[in-house]
């Protein structure tokens, strides 16, 4: 789809591009009735079309936006752009596990301090009954003040 910066998804602006999946595009975007940055998450319009691919976005808003948790990634809206459904969430500053894991090795004190965030978000979760069912180093993010995000609830049951 690829937004430029001024495009308007309901009321939020999109700021710029911060990454693309399998399952999308993702852009900051600002949301100027309170002032805040947040995460949009869209589905092409190509893969829209496709039920598979649509069950699997929708059970990833769906999913993620019924926990509440710390160390979840929090959901804050949903919307459709052009035929493009849209997952508004929280804007994380920081960087994946993977990318963190690619400059060397981490502390032992740290590496404990990270599982310990991910098992205790996982346990919110599995005591919600959802399991996440994807957890790999791309989908743990590090923000700048070291806590830890579980992403991407797409492939959760």
């Amino acid at each position: 789809m690829n937004l430029t910066r001024g495009t308007h998804l309901g009321p939020y602006e999109v700021i710029e591009a911060i990454g693309a999946g399998g399952m999308g595009e993702v852009y900051r975007a600002r949301d100027p009735r309170i002032e805040r940055d947040v995460a949009i998450k869209i589905l092409p319009a190509i893969f829209a079309s496709s039920p598979d691919r649509l069950a699997r976005f929708e059970r990833e808003a769906k999913t993620t936006g019924s926990l509440n948790h710390p160390n979840l990634l929090v959901v804050f809206d949903l919307g459709t752009h052009e035929g493009s459904p849209y997952l508004v969430t929280e804007y994380l500053e920081g960087e994946t596990l993977r990318q963190r894991l690619e400059r060397g090795a981490v502390p032992i004190r740290k590496a404990v301090a990270w599982a310990t965030q991910i098992a205790e978000g996982v346990a919110a979760a599995h005591a919600k009954g959802i399991i996440h069912r994807d957890i790999k180093p791309e989908n743990v993010f590090l923000s700048r003040d070291e806590r830890v995000k579980l992403l991407d609830f797409g492939l959760a049951k």
